[in-house]
């Protein structure tokens, strides 16, 4: 899995107060409207491709697709709210963000056994360690999203080492939602480091 964020030069002090005080009016709700109703579509999706995989060891390709691409669509509304990108994310599993990426590649098979490990004990042995951690994480993400909004308003710019920390969260968010929704068989790593490159060439 491949995702980041690229870092700009600069950030519009005019997006940043207008995301602030209006960005729940023109970016959430239009957002949580359509995602509310692709988010239903989506979870049937994922009922079905359990069933699929326990079958026949693989994941819908077509359902794949449109889990990655309702990802991606998550991930720059994230990037923007958490002031990572300016621009409007862009609505739906079709469109795009040019400074967000996110490439997932397609497992030719999945285990049945790590299915059923999961859907039986992901709680213990997946939501409570990665759910304790990220929480911590978060508390530290949104000090730093504090920081960074003063930062950008007076200077324009954000702390790379912010700005990597923070990316890093939404990476490893990232690694968990494709883990627990049986699209990869790959186990998030406690970190939110980027993948070395010869692991993902590897991995392709």
């Amino acid at each position: 899995m491949n995702f980041d964020v690229t870092q700009q030069e600069s950030y519009s002090r005019s997006e940043l107060l207008l995301r602030t005080f209006f960005g729940w009016l023109y970016i959430m709700v239009p957002h949580m409207l359509v995602l509310f109703f692709v988010g239903i579509w989506s979870g049937i999706l994922h009922f079905i491709a359990w069933w699929v995989i326990l079958f026949t060891g693989r994941y819908p390709a077509s359902f794949f697709e449109f889990h990655v691409k309702m990802l991606a669509w998550t991930m720059r509304l994230n990037a923007v709210t958490w002031n990572l990108a300016d621009g409007y994310p862009a609505i739906g599993t079709a469109g795009s963000h040019p400074a967000v990426t996110l490439e997932v590649p397609y497992p030719e098979s999945l285990s049945r056994a790590k299915l059923l490990l999961r859907a039986f004990f992901g709680l213990i042995y997946i939501t409570i360690p990665h759910g304790f951690c990220l929480y911590v994480r978060m508390l530290a993400t949104s000090v730093l999203n504090g920081l960074s909004w003063w930062y950008i308003l007076f200077s324009g710019r954000i702390p790379k080492s912010w700005f990597q920390f923070n990316v890093g969260t939404l990476r490893w968010m990232t690694r968990l939602n494709l883990y627990a929704a049986n699209m990869t068989d790959d186990y998030p790593p406690f970190s939110g480091k980027p993948t070395p490159v010869v692991a993902q060439t590897a991995a392709v």
